[in-house]
């Protein structure tokens, strides 16, 4: 590996959680010479275009509003770095060293096919910023999908890894020694802003869905690299999903898909079940339903 972490960092309208952000990079970074900031800033986000800091090598891709899918694969697409991570501009950094600490890891690791993820004190549960090699982004090909407009980037990927455990290989490692503060406004951290206001919930959990099979495949390409052996094509499925009309056609949707998905435990199976069931359930009141959309999934 060539010792370098990049961080992928979108922003809209915050320049000053980004300054706050970048002031703990600054603070707690052991090598910042080994550490790239690659940002999408929409080219109408003026306020955002004069982001500097003369301690930081930062990269900025300046560009059309698009989803956060997009911005995160363009962002992949001009790093250079060995140890991929994505960010939040809400977050700050707590750990001294934190830098050295990841990248130790990542040396015990051969074959670098991992997904690590700091402790965010919101529980861990989910790899809320995901850290990955590039060698595992490669074989992913797609490992940030467009068209996750603003959410479930992070748990379609821990969902790749969740199968690929499922299939005997334990990939997930919790770096709970490495502490990221995640200021978000749910917690009382910070009040909502336009960042959040945009958010069409009910749109990524119809693209999660329908990226199921994406995620199964991605998962045989990981185990293949793992045993050396050649990596299985992505088949190319074309998915047409509806959102359920009622309460009752959610239930018997999503007990097929969730329920059917044997490339995932069963507890898993229950749980997505249940809780995108209770979703749709707390959201159908004045939510705006997605229209049919097809999704073609591939590797490249």
């Amino acid at each position: 590996m060539n010792n370098k972490i990049s961080l992928l960092l979108p922003t809209r309208g915050r320049p000053l959680l980004v300054k706050r952000l970048f002031q703990s990079i600054i603070d707690y970074t052991t090598d910042l010479d080994n550490v790239e900031i690659i940002m999408y800033l929409d080219v109408d986000d003026h306020e955002s275009h004069g982001i500097e800091d003369p301690k930081l090598h930062i990269i900025k891709n300046i560009g059309p509003r698009s989803t956060m899918g997009a911005y995160n694969t363009k962002c992949f697409e001009c790093s250079s770095g060995d140890i991929i991570m994505l960010m939040n501009d809400d977050l700050v950094i707590l750990t001294p060293g934190w830098d050295n600490i990841i990248k130790d890891f990542a040396l015990t690791i051969s074959d670098d096919i991992f997904l690590a993820y700091p402790d965010d004190m919101e529980g861990a549960k989910n790899s809320t910023f995901p850290i990955l090699s590039r060698k595992a982004c490669e074989i992913l090909s797609r490992p940030y999908p467009i068209e996750y407009e603003s959410l479930y980037i992070d748990t379609h990927i821990f969902d790749i890894f969740t199968r690929l455990k499922y299939l005997g290989q334990n990939r997930i490692f919790l770096l709970d020694n490495v502490v990221f503060d995640h200021r978000h406004f749910i917690n009382g951290k910070i009040r909502p802003d336009a960042s959040y206001s945009h958010k069409n919930r009910f749109q990524d959990a119809m693209a999660f869905i329908s990226l199921r099979h994406l995620r199964q495949a991605s998962a045989h390409r990981l185990l293949a690299a793992i045993k050396n052996e050649s990596l299985p094509e992505f088949p190319e499925y074309a998915i047409s999903e509806d959102p359920p009309v009622n309460l009752a056609h959610a239930f018997m949707k999503y007990f097929s898909i969730f329920l059917k998905d044997y490339g995932l435990p069963l507890c898993w199976r229950l749980l997505w079940f249940v809780r995108f069931t209770k979703y749709y359930a707390a959201m159908k009141s004045g939510i705006v339903f997605l229209k049919r959309k097809s999704y073609t999934l591939y590797g490249s």
